[in-house]
């Protein structure tokens, strides 16, 4: 398989308009990954003629906006002033988009393979879908495995006791291991924000991203009030795409916020007592793996203080 947007850019008209789909890019100090995705979906958009290509930047002070201003496809760039967070950009962005048109939400650390998006739109036909999500492959070839399970009490305490890899082998984590899931297309209950096809009809029902998450759990909750609304999550392994960095920033401070709002996501939906022995699961995972690290005992700490902790995140990122 060869490496998505490893051809240099060549000679094609893009036709932009108010519906079809509208591609939408958050970036956060994404100088170094923004180019490659932006020259994929010249491959990755074949077969469509109705689409816009919007990012939206939260501030950076990498030169992220000035790149994508630069690049050929002359992508809309908003630039929000701050560090608004992942879902406030998505609504930002959203809200830029024809209300008529299919938003399909890309990390800047992707790369399309040529075709990815046409099966994707092909779903999004379907009265009953909501989200259409694409396989995931890291630089390895291998796949990634962004499929998920609802968060419970049976998943926290899984991963806790076997550890996320064991536990998503064997399915009973948060994490779709088992690689037979991903060879065949079917409804899934969530997948990772990474690349995400939302459609409009879905994206009218549901209305806007929680912003109050700021990053973390926005996908799950928003996958979430999908099914609730009645749509599907259809995970479509036709679209291909490649996650260059495989996956999200990591750091404390990140693997913190992470572990707050996964705390924050199943208080929302469940009782004191539920919610008690959720997070329960979660401290006693991470407090079995501080030896690893800074990642795991920050996120003790934050499992500890869910709340306090996501405040603190937030209020620093925006200081």
């Amino acid at each position: 398989m060869a490496a998505p947007g490893s051809n240099p850019l060549h000679p094609i008209v893009f036709k932009t308009s108010a519906a079809g789909v509208a591609v939408i890019i958050v970036t956060y100090n994404s100088a170094d990954a923004l180019p490659a995705l932006l020259d994929s979906l010249v491959d990755g958009l074949e077969g469509l003629e109705r689409f816009e290509i919007i990012v939206v930047d939260n501030a950076s002070n990498d030169g992220s906006a000035e790149i994508a201003e630069d690049h050929p496809l002359r992508p809309t760039v908003i630039r929000t002033g701050r560090n608004a967070g992942y879902a406030a950009a998505i609504n930002i962005g959203s809200k830029r988009a024809d209300a008529g048109a299919h938003l399909l939400i890309l990390n800047p650390d992707l790369r399309l393979y040529p075709g990815a998006v046409k099966p994707l739109i092909e779903h999004a036909a379907t009265s009953t879908v909501g989200v259409v999500v694409p396989v995931n492959y890291k630089e390895d070839g291998t796949i990634d495995p962004t499929l998920r399970r609802e968060p419970s009490i049976m998943t926290a305490w899984a991963d806790a006791i076997l550890g996320g890899n064991l536990a998503a082998r064997l399915g009973v984590g948060e994490i779709v291991g088992e690689l037979r899931h991903y060879n065949h297309r079917g409804p899934v209950q969530w997948a990772t924000g990474s690349a995400l096809l939302v459609t409009a009809e879905a994206r009218k029902t549901v209305g806007a991203w929680d912003e109050s998450f700021f990053l973390y759990s926005e996908e799950v909750d928003y996958q979430r009030r999908i099914r609730e609304a009645g749509f599907d999550i259809v995970y479509e392994p036709r679209s291909k795409v490649m996650h260059a960095s495989g996956g999200s920033g990591t750091g404390p401070r990140l693997f913190a916020l992470l572990t707050a709002n996964r705390i924050r996501y199943y208080r929302r939906h469940h009782g004191a007592l539920r919610t008690s022995v959720f997070k329960m699961g979660v401290i006693i995972g991470h407090a079995a793996r501080s030896w690893r690290g800074a990642s795991h005992r920050a996120a003790l700490i934050s499992a500890v203080a869910p709340l306090r902790s996501a405040a603190a995140f937030v209020e620093s990122t925006r200081g």
